[in-house]
């Protein structure tokens, strides 16, 4: 069955390119990401009580993809450091970190259950890319989602209560399409009309999506807000760029993202009540794929 089918209303926020403060300000909670320094990748947080950001992980591999743990204890985060890429899991003040589960399969994009116990995430250990789910304490895990051969799964996110999963495909052979994964019965829900789309994100209230919206826009995209219910739509972004990367602050009251207006990969902030953004990250140092911190509540 799919979702009703798609309003899309303007925003006025979304005309590009806005002005931007160099001043980052400060986020409702700690924002963690990736960037590159000195031709290293490792993960840096910006922190919500001001100051400079802080280097997290200090290791010669690739560290990438993180996302904060609901308690905000610990930051989940794809490394090639074992000389595959798996999932592992560093402390919010940094130090050595361990791997989530040891294996000789490719791993990453993960993502921690609200409660704390599970681990969404994606796997080949079935043969091909699926989405699989991991018992955190004990590392064992099962397929949830397989699609058709050479499909490329994509970003899957929990929603707060711990019911659903988005996520995308490219089954189908439509470029990537969002889902919504019911966990409990494993039915699996298309949202119409959104080809083209991936990095889904629920809201902190679990009521809309926001996600890349790509075609059509040549070397550019636009972050694009759904309320599932309605499918209702507005454009939260669409700076003359590649905007990407898009997530809810705890309280959603702002989106943090990674665009290129500038000429290189940067952190930025936007309020969604009028549009303001902030940059986060400043200097030749790309940086990519923020996560808030879970603040009072859950990202």
């Amino acid at each position: 069955m799919l979702l009703p089918l798609l309003l899309v209303v303007g925003c006025g926020s979304a005309a590009a390119p806005p002005a931007v403060a160099q001043d980052s300000g400060r986020p409702p909670s700690d924002l963690v990401y990736e960037r590159i320094v000195d031709g290293n990748q490792d993960l840096y947080v910006f922190p919500a009580d001001g100051g400079l950001e802080r280097r997290l992980t200090r290791h010669p591999a690739t560290d990438a993809l993180p996302r904060w743990s609901p308690d905000g204890r610990s930051v989940l985060f794809a490394s090639d450091r074992s000389g595959n890429w798996q999932v592992w899991e560093v402390g919010a003040g940094g130090g050595e970190a361990r791997r989530a589960r040891s294996n000789a399969y490719h791993e990453m994009q993960a993502d921690i259950s609200p409660d704390g116990r599970r681990i969404a995430l994606l796997s080949n250990a079935g043969g091909r890319e699926a989405l699989w789910i991991v018992d955190r304490v004990t590392g064992e895990g099962s397929e949830l989602v397989r699609h058709g051969r050479k499909t490329a799964f994509g970003n899957p996110h929990w929603s707060r209560d711990g019911s659903r999963i988005v996520f995308s495909s490219t089954w189908g052979g439509k470029g990537h399409q969002i889902y919504l994964l019911d966990v409990a019965t494993g039915k699996e829900t298309p949202v119409s009309g959104l080809n083209g789309g991936c990095e889904p994100r629920f809201s902190p209230d679990g009521r809309k999506v926001v996600w890349v919206k790509r075609g059509g826009h040549g070397n550019r995209s636009r972050l694009v807000e759904r309320e599932l219910a309605t499918g209702l739509e507005r454009v939260l972004v669409a700076w003359p760029a590649l905007n990407y990367d898009p997530a809810y602050s705890p309280d959603g009251s702002e989106i943090a993202f990674a665009s290129d207006i500038g000429g290189e990969w940067a952190i930025y902030r936007q309020r969604l009540a009028d549009g303001k953004a902030w940059r986060v990250t400043v200097g030749p140092n790309p940086a990519r794929y923020p996560d808030y911190g879970p603040g009072l509540g859950r990202r």
